[in-house]
């Protein structure tokens, strides 16, 4: 009766505490039923639908993005047309997957001068990152690097106007202020619109009207963020530019009929009429007056 089975545990063994997912529940918790793909699968790796620090939302937009096929839409529009959660939880979840090395945005020029983004969707954050080989010893210092004064690009040349008329430039001026209403990214700076306000004068010139030319540099604009505004308000107003107004040749002035002169019946005065006039204004006038 006191025997004890030799190979039974003292007591129930219990899962590690730092994994709560393997503790037994009295046969519950997650059981699988897998069926093998063969077709229309992708495979995702375990520290992406397991990451300790990604929100739900994030890890299965990963999942989404690396079961895209290449050129598929992954902007944060497209992605809101298709998900329920709205633009503004997709952006935050894109975010989120790019500081954590799932995704990589890159902006690339096309044939056509429109500048679009590339999303890089990567299954593995840490290919191709090296690290460092322990060696045992404390690592040494380093002299920090001098930093390198980045150069800005300077803007495309725009259009020169044939004439420097102040109202001309005013009105050129005052149409590029007025762009920051229509979206707020198109906010310049003073130097910036000195730059740009040639170019909208060209376009003035060439009989555009100022909603024309602030249809043109407003329409079609990328979702993404604008790093640099008035490089593409310079591109377009250069690659957009309209041809000149036909020539029209101006019509001649009609000088008024000359009439001959003659007398008036009135007071024998001089003057020039038509034919049907006998006497002179002063005299038709009092004529008129005193019936």
């Amino acid at each position: 009766m006191d025997t004890q089975n030799p190979s039974a545990p003292p007591r129930a063994q219990s899962a590690p505490a730092d994994n709560p997912t393997r503790t037994r529940r009295h046969g519950g918790g997650i059981t699988h039923e897998n069926t093998r793909h063969t077709t229309r699968f992708v495979v995702i790796g375990n520290h992406l639908v397991q990451h300790p620090e990604l929100s739900l939302l994030a890890i299965g937009l990963g999942c989404h993005l690396q079961s895209l096929p290449t050129g598929a839409g992954a902007d944060i529009k497209s992605l809101a047309a298709r998900f329920p959660e709205g633009p503004t939880r997709i952006a935050a979840a894109l975010r989120e997957l790019e500081a954590h090395g799932y995704l990589r945005r890159e902006r690339h020029r096309t044939e056509t001068g429109r500048i679009v983004t590339r999303t890089v969707s990567c299954n593995q954050p840490s290919a191709g990152r090296r690290e460092p080989v322990d060696t045992g010893c404390p690592p040494a210092k380093r002299t920090p690097p001098p930093q390198r004064r980045t150069v800005q690009k300077a803007l495309p040349a725009v259009p020169q106007p044939g004439s420097t008329a102040p109202a001309l430039l005013q009105t050129a001026t005052d149409l590029l202020a007025t762009l920051r209403r229509h979206d707020p990214r198109l906010l310049l700076s003073a130097t910036d619109t000195a730059h740009l306000v040639p170019g909208v004068a060209a376009w003035l010139e060439r009989d555009v009207a100022p909603s024309a030319v602030r249809h043109a540099l407003t329409t079609g604009l990328p979702d993404e963020p604008l790093h640099r505004p008035a490089a593409l308000l310079a591109h377009r107003l250069a690659d957009r530019l309209p041809p000149p107004p036909p020539f029209r040749t101006p019509s001649a002035a009609v000088p008024p009929p000359r009439h001959p002169l003659r007398n008036c019946e009135g007071c024998d005065r001089g003057f020039r009429a038509p034919e049907t006039e006998s006497h002179c204004r002063d005299c038709r006038t009092a004529v008129a007056s005193h019936p």
